[in-house]
């Protein structure tokens, strides 16, 4: 709900990045890179696993940035206008994304997809019936155009919002509604591929029709959450007074909410149905992960990604208080990458639990990289799409329920 009238705050700024910060996004970068070049020589496959891991995780972030933008142009949401620049920040690592997909189809599919390799699937019948569809040629054709589609996609929608605080045209809003919506059917059909792809095709005798929706859930459960922390980093950087307070915060958090549900929900239908049907080829999947050596992993999803956020969350006060907000996305953003960890690791060693220090090597480069694009891109853009239409309406926006 939205009334009364406000006075436009001006100019939002840009955020400065300070020699300090650089360098913390610099040695995380270094010390990841050096922990998974010392994985490589102790354990290839197992270090193209990791890096698999920690660069599906960050790339949800970024893929979440971009979905977040293009529904709200879809929907044409007024609340959303002045924190939806930093969703646009967030989307700006999908070309840097992009290279860090390159080096793995490159040096590290191999590693990790048994169906690549042409003696595997003579030897595997069930892999012969799915090779019109798993096979090298057909996987990098798909692969890159998905990457094409998100990185195009991403600099058209980006492109034009900042064009807008150049010329204050609303026009541009009202014509990016167009490129939102096909941008979201395609979304729809990419991202369940590409889950499929990288997550599910670890293990390619197993299958679920509800995959990508599991894995959609996740993402925009920790992409709500990573938005919080940002902005809270910008407020404590002086930045985002007048254009964000506690009622921006408390529908995000509604939205982190109500994700923590809907994961949930998919996760539990995801295994409901296989355990009823108990079909050997559906179960096999699930056993090291319920039974075996990841069970304690499966607990503390459980705990931790439903139990836990639910019920921290499910207060009006838990969604207005910052620190408490904060406490729960870190919390989330952790569990969004032990979750892409239980989707992979239980495939490649099904029968004892594998993490080593070195396995948080990608994870960490990959969250530098991330960082020091999403930095980047925000001290030379203003942090606020101040120029938009609706910015007047999320400056008045107040939640009253």
């Amino acid at each position: 709900m939205s009334h009364g009238e406000v006075v436009h705050p001006g100019d939002p700024g840009k955020l400065v990045v300070s020699t300090k910060v650089k360098t913390l996004f610099s040695a995380l970068m270094f010390i990841g890179g050096l922990l998974f070049i010392m994985g490589l020589v102790k354990d290839s496959q197992q270090a193209w696993h990791a890096y698999l891991v920690g660069f599906f995780v960050i790339f949800t972030f970024a893929m979440g940035g971009l979905f977040f933008t293009a529904i709200q142009h879809v929907v044409k949401a007024g609340w959303s206008a002045s924190v939806r620049r930093i969703c646009e920040a967030m989307a700006s690592y999908l070309p840097l994304a992009a290279v860090g997909m390159l080096v793995f189809l490159l040096f590290g599919a191999g590693h990790v997809f048994e169906w690549l390799h042409a003696d595997a699937v003579a030897s595997d019948p069930l892999l012969q019936h799915k090779s019109g569809y798993l096979n090298a040629p057909f996987f990098w054709v798909r692969t890159i155009l998905f990457f094409g589609i998100w990185v195009v996609f991403s600099k058209s929608l980006i492109g034009s919002s900042l064009k807008q605080d150049q010329t204050g045209d609303s026009q541009i809003t009202h014509g990016v509604v167009t490129k939102a919506v096909i941008f979201v059917l395609l979304f729809a059909i990419t991202y369940s591929f590409y889950s499929i792809d990288m997550m599910m095709a670890v293990s390619p005798h197993w299958f679920s029709t509800i995959f990508g929706v599991y894995t959609f859930g996740g993402m925009f459960q920790a992409t709500m959450a990573v938005l919080l922390l940002i902005i809270f980093y910008l407020r404590k950087n002086g930045l985002l007074t007048g254009y964000v307070n506690e009622n921006h915060m408390h529908d995000i958090g509604k939205f982190m909410f109500g994700f923590t549900v809907f994961w949930a929900y998919i996760a539990y239908s995801q295994f409901m149905l296989i355990w009823y049907a108990n079909l050997p080829e559906e179960t096999f999947w699930f056993i090291p992960r319920y039974e075996g050596a990841y069970s304690g992993v499966t607990l503390t999803l459980l705990l931790l990604r439903f139990i836990v956020p639910f019920l921290a969350l499910l207060p009006r006060w838990a969604k207005r208080t910052p620190t408490h907000l904060a406490a729960v996305s870190i919390l989330i953003i952790a569990m969004q990458v032990v979750d892409i960890y239980w989707l992979v690791y239980p495939s490649f060693k099904p029968d004892h639990s594998v993490l080593g220090v070195f396995d948080f090597g990608p994870l960490l480069f990959f969250a530098g990289l991330f960082l020091f694009g999403l930095t980047r891109f925000l001290s030379k853009n203003p942090v606020v799409a101040h120029k938009d239409p609706y910015i007047h309406e999320s400056l008045k926006h107040e939640v009253i329920y």
